[in-house]
């Protein structure tokens, strides 16, 4: 088996792509060993000493150190990988509960749905190239609310990617849409 790695924008995170599909639907977000009890991988990822994320998307997977000195431990996550992968284990043994969106006002149907198909259309698949997701979470009187996984997620350039990139996106096809805010 080989394993392609990538770098990502957040130093502390690589991107592993192992040539095969890792979630056949959806994608799932670990920050603790606790939170990776459904998940076989997540839970042979948190073994390995400094391991502090683990996200897993339809093609890869993106691994988040604390310390971001991956110089040590690249090689031991690409083994905890493919020793995963051959052993059969599924990825997922159940499903991740999703996190509900906040309650929506009925009059911003209309708008939630716009602010949803872009997402899925430009921003989701541009952010899944640097090993992150980025998931609606509620839209309330302009503010548009969204969850950062994966590489996303503690990333020093995700605060410009929210304000300058998907809220510019966003607020130029939805004028309704006034500030972008992570959760």
């Amino acid at each position: 088996m080989f394993i392609q790695t990538e770098i990502t924008p957040n130093p502390a995170t690589l991107k592993f792509v192992p040539g095969e599909v890792v979630m056949e639907r959806g994608t799932a977000f670990y920050e603790t060993v606790v939170e990776a009890e459904n998940s076989p991988l997540a839970r042979r990822l948190f073994a390995v000493d400094g391991v502090s994320g683990a996200f897993f998307g339809y093609d890869f997977i993106a691994v988040t150190l604390t310390d971001q000195d991956w110089d040590d431990k690249k090689t031991e996550v690409l083994g905890t990988i493919m020793e995963h992968f051959t052993s059969g284990d599924p990825v997922v043994s159940i499903e991740s509960p999703e996190i509900p969106e906040a309650a929506e006002n009925p009059e911003d149907a209309e708008i939630v749905a716009q602010i949803k198909e872009l997402l899925e259309a430009r921003v989701r698949p541009a952010v899944a190239r640097d090993g992150g997701d980025i998931t609606f979470h509620g839209y309330t009187e302009g503010t548009v609310y969204l969850r950062m996984q994966g590489a996303c997620a503690g990333c020093p350039s995700s605060t410009a990617t929210l304000k300058y990139g998907i809220q510019n996106l966003l607020k130029h096809y939805i004028p309704e849409v006034e500030s972008v805010e992570a959760v």
